[in-house]
């Protein structure tokens, strides 16, 4: 590569911040803009926690990749001396022939995963503030926990800076033009920057970048939290963060307390959205059937939220992910559209693209996400 920078990064959040890193460290000139200023609050990389969980339900081919994302994130703890990820077990409820226990066995199961299989019976024994209905089963497994995102995404911003990558915030990408040997990419009004290849990042900024290449679409999502009731009884060095599937194919998600109250969220059923266009409040409708939810499963939290936010997902039609070459110009490293469950993933895919980028291979099996594969 001969260009002015090896590689520009479109999109600082957590998979764009990860690439970045692994891209400077690996000795390349690395460039990354982003049109705000990660850590923030308009797109899919904020609120405070997201959930890491191995017994992964949506497939079995996450689970090589989010045991390297485990592993890249404790590795980033060492390097910034402060900690990103907290374990506390993840808990998964529903019924026993339902898509969430049933795919976490799987997972559990081909992958050698510890885990335990619980009936209604044990889980009011271990985890009683859950109200668990007749014929829900839980899975538990030790390897989950919560990341810090903001942290995250601070910290390895910062490392790629320590390691010799420019970053530009406030700076939104226009195009990327094909100049035939080379890349430009053209940042509103300034002066195209030519580049090698690009690792496009962008989250929620992806369909309009694409222009229909790979269909996404944008959907807004709440977050809210709630007080225990009772003083420590949800502290996250003593419950698990859960996923419930409170009806078939209906998820709700929590997260133990830090500090700021537990953290409730439905997975998916949220509105069509795009950052810094649609409504940035929860609205009072979005608070009340949260609050259904929350007295009915976990009646030993507050009857409203303490705290609400907004963030998007951007999802594919069979909400897997897309890494990998562009579907027109292999020189562009697509890495987005996670579908609302790709954070955990971000410190893997940071390397993972550095591999693609420098050697056009990797040594994980990325056949379900190629961007490709919606084209008939």
């Amino acid at each position: 590569m001969s260009r002015h920078h090896d590689v520009a990064v479109i999109g600082l959040g957590a998979t764009g911040s990860n690439a970045l890193l692994a891209l400077a460290r690996r000795g390349l000139r690395v460039i990354g803009f982003d049109r705000f200023s990660p850590p923030h609050t308009l797109g899919s990389s904020h609120g405070r926690s997201r959930i890491i969980r191995q017994a992964y339900y949506e497939s079995p081919a996450y689970v090589p990749l989010v045991r390297l994302a485990w592993e890249r994130w404790q590795a980033l703890e060492r390097d910034l001396g402060q900690r990103l990820l907290q374990p506390t077990g993840g808990l998964m409820l529903g019924p026993a022939d339902g898509e969430l226990i049933q795919g976490a066995a799987a997972s559990a199961r081909q992958h050698g995963l510890p885990h335990e299989r619980l009936d209604r019976r044990a889980l009011g024994g271990r985890f009683p503030e859950f109200a668990v209905a007749e014929g829900t089963q839980g899975l538990f497994e030790p390897m989950a926990g919560i990341l810090d995102p903001e942290a995250c995404v601070a910290g390895a911003l910062a490392l790629a800076a320590r390691a010799g990558a420019e970053v530009r915030m406030g700076v939104g990408l226009a195009r990327i033009e094909n100049e035939g040997e080379h890349l430009a990419v053209r940042c509103g009004q300034g002066r195209p920057v030519p580049v090698g290849r690009v690792v496009l990042a962008a989250g929620a900024g992806m369909p309009a970048l694409l222009g229909g290449a790979v269909p996404l679409a944008v959907e807004r999502q709440t977050m809210l939290w709630f007080s225990p009731r009772q003083p420590g009884a949800w502290s996250a060095s003593a419950r698990p963060v859960f996923i419930w599937e409170w009806e078939a194919g209906r998820f709700f998600y929590g997260i133990p307390d830090q500090g700021h109250g537990v953290k409730v969220a439905r997975h998916h059923e949220g509105e069509p959205g795009q950052p810094g266009e649609t409504e940035q409040a929860v609205r009072a409708d979005e608070e009340a059937a949260m609050a259904a939810l929350v007295r009915r499963f976990l009646p030993t939290l507050g009857d409203r939220p303490i705290a609400s936010a907004v963030c998007h997902y951007t999802n594919t039609p069979d909400h897997h992910f897309v890494v990998g070459p562009h579907p027109d110009d292999g020189r562009i490293m697509l890495a987005s559209a996670c579908s609302g469950h790709g954070f955990k993933f971000a410190s893997a895919l940071g390397e993972v693209l550095a591999d693609l980028v420098i050697e056009g291979k990797t040594g994980l099996d990325l056949t379900p996400f190629h961007p490709g594969r919606f084209r008939v």
